[in-house]
C-alpha cells in the first residue's frame, strides 16, 4: 500500500508541475523514514542546482557519493527509487493531500519541539517560544499568490480599487478627513509631541473611541502603571474628571462599568513593561498568549511610546547610534503590525529644539530621522498658549502615505485634559488655519509693500 510520502517522493520525480507548486513547502524533516529522507533531499537538490526534474539514474548517483550512508543503507535507497514509478495522480487531489500531510508533519513536530522545550532539554529556546512554534505549524499552507500578474490580473485589481478597506474610523473629523476614513491594517502611525502636550492622552482617547466601536484593543505601556492608564480611559470612557475618579463611591463606579460594557462588544488590554525593558518579539508573545488564553486578538495596538521600547536586533547598551537603534524599532513594529494585520498607533518625542515651537516639523523629530522614513502616518500634537487658552490643540500633517499630506495640513481639535477627550472643534475655529501646503502657519491680509520711493535714506 502506497503511502503519502512515497507518492510525494514519486511525484517529485516524474511531474515536474507538481515539483513547482510543492518544493517550497516540504521539507526534509517530515519524511520519518530515513531512506525517504534521503532520496527528498537528492531531489531537492538537484532541483536547486539544475531547475528541472531529476531523474532515477541520477539519482542513484547522487546518492552513492554521500558520505553518511552504508553500503546496506544504499540498496534501501536504490530499491525505493527503483519503485517510484510514473503513475499519474489526480493533480488538484494530490496537491491537497500533500497540503494536509505537510500540516499534520508539522504539527507533529512542532508538540515534540515543544515536550522537549517544556522539559528542559533546548538550550537555545525556553517555554516563551512554545506559542510561536505551535502557531507556526498551525499556520502551514500553501500559499497558491505567486505574485499580480499586471495585465491579466486588471480585473482583481479593479476590484480592489472600489473595495471598502477595513479601517478603525476616528471619532475626530479632520482625522478622518487626512486617512481617507481611518487607519488601514498593518500601519504604524506616530504623534510626534513635545512631553506634557498629550502624547497618551491622544492614544487613550482613539483606545476608548475604538473600543466603543466594537473593537478589540491591546494598549502596552512602557510610560506609565497600566492603572494610570486604565485611569486616564475611566476619565475619557466615564465621563468623569480625572481628579474626581477617587472620590466616586464603588457603587457609582461600579454602574457607570456595567454601563458601559453594554454599549460595546469590544475588549481592552491594558499590558505593562519595564521602560526599555521589552521588544517587538515580547509583544509577539504576548499576542500568541493572549490569543491561547483569552481567545483575544486586537484590531488596534497602541504602544506608548516607541522610543522606550527596546530593539529585537540590538541589545541594551550595545554600541549602537540612535539613529540605527530608533530606526530598528520602528521597523520591528512595523513589522509586527503587518504580521498581526493591525494598524499600529504609538508616539514619539520632539527634540529640544522643538519642544516650544509652534510650528515643529519632521527634524524635529528626537533621536532618529528614520522613525518618520518607515512611520506610514506621522503628525505633530502642538500647544501653545493661545491654544491651551482656547481649550486647542493644533496638528500638523509631517508625512501622509493615505492622502496628501497639504489638504488640511493644519487643523485644530478641542482638548479636555481633565476628562482626557478630544473633540471636534466649530468650523470657525479651522478657518484661520492655512491647509494648503503654504509656509504660513496662519492666515492673514498682507500689508502693501512700500516702493522703492518711499524709504528714506539717511543723509548724516
Amino acid at each position: 500500500m502506497e503511502t503519502v510520502e512515497f507518492l510525494v517522493l514519486k511525484n517529485l520525480l516524474h511531474n515536474e508541475e507538481y515539483v513547482r507548486k510543492v518544493i517550497p513547502f516540504v521539507k526534509a524533516d517530515y519524511f520519518e523514514d530515513r531512506t525517504q529522507r534521503i532520496v527528498f533531499e537528492e531531489i531537492i537538490k538537484f532541483v536547486e542546482d539544475y531547475n528541472k526534474p531529476v531523474t532515477k539514474e541520477i539519482l542513484c548517483i547522487e546518492a552513492e557519493k554521500r558520505q553518511d550512508i552504508t553500503d546496506d543503507s544504499f540498496k534501501e535507497i536504490r530499491n525505493l527509487i527503483g519503485n517510484l514509478d510514473d503513475q499519474p495522480s489526480e493533480f488538484d487531489w494530490l496537491v491537497n493531500t500533500t497540503e494536509k500531510w505537510c500540516r499534520d508533519r508539522a504539527i507533529y513536530l512542532a508538540l515534540m519541539e515543544s515536550i522537549h522545550i517544556a522539559d528542559g532539554n533546548d538550550d537555545k529556546k525556553n517555554r516563551d517560544s512554545i506559542p510561536t512554534i505551535l502557531s507556526d505549524a498551525l499556520g502551514v499552507s500553501f500559499d497558491t499568490n505567486v505574485g499580480h500578474d499586471y495585465l491579466i490580473d486588471y480585473e482583481k485589481r479593479y476590484e480592489s480599487y472600489h473595495r471598502k478597506e477595513d479601517k478603525i474610523e476616528f471619532d475626530l473629523e479632520y482625522f478622518n478627513k487626512i486617512t481617507k476614513g481611518g487607519l488601514p491594517n498593518k500601519t504604524l502611525n506616530i504623534a510626534l509631541a513635545g512631553t506634557g502636550v498629550g502624547k497618551s492622552l491622544f492614544m487613550c482617547h482613539v483606545a476608548s473611541s475604538a473600543l466603543l466601536q466594537n473593537k478589540n484593543v491591546l494598549y502596552i505601556t512602557l510610560e506609565m502603571a497600566e492603572e494610570k492608564i486604565a485611569e486616564r480611559i475611566d476619565a475619557n470612557l466615564l465621563n468623569v474628571p480625572i481628579q474626581d475618579i477617587t472620590d466616586l463611591p464603588k457603587v457609582m463606579f461600579e454602574s457607570k462599568v456595567t454601563n458601559l460594557s453594554q454599549k460595546t462588544q469590544g475588549t481592552l488590554i491594558i499590558k505593562e513593561y519595564p521602560t526599555a525593558s521589552a521588544h517587538s518579539g515580547h509583544f509577539r508573545a504576548l499576542l500568541n498568549e493572549l490569543a491561547l488564553k483569552k481567545s483575544f486578538r486586537p484590531d488596534i495596538i497602541f504602544i506608548d511610546y516607541l522610543n522606550i521600547c527596546a530593539s529585537s536586533r540590538y541589545r541594551a547598551n550595545s554600541n549602537v547610534n540612535s539613529y540605527s537603534y530608533i530606526k530598528a524599532i520602528a521597523e520591528e513594529l512595523r513589522g509586527l503590525a503587518v504580521e498581526a494585520n493591525v494598524p499600529i498607533v504609538s508616539a514619539t518625542q520632539t527634540t529640544r529644539s522643538g519642544y516650544g515651537s509652534s510650528d515643529v516639523d519632521l527634524t524635529d523629530t528626537s533621536e532618529s530621522f528614520g522613525l518618520p522614513a518607515t512611520a506610514d502616518l506621522m503628525f505633530a500634537l502642538i500647544s501653545t498658549e493661545d491654544l491651551e487658552g482656547l481649550n486647542q490643540i493644533m496638528v500638523k500633517q509631517l508625512k501622509n502615505r493615505y492622502n496628501d499630506p497639504t489638504v488640511f495640513k493644519r487643523f485644530v481639535v478641542g482638548i479636555d485634559r481633565a476628562k482626557m477627550r478630544l473633540y471636534d472643534c466649530e468650523q470657525s475655529a479651522q478657518e484661520d488655519i492655512v491647509d494648503s501646503g503654504q509656509d504660513e502657519e496662519y492666515n492673514f491680509k498682507e500689508k502693501p509693500k512700500k516702493s522703492f520711493k518711499d524709504f528714506k535714506f539717511d543723509q548724516s
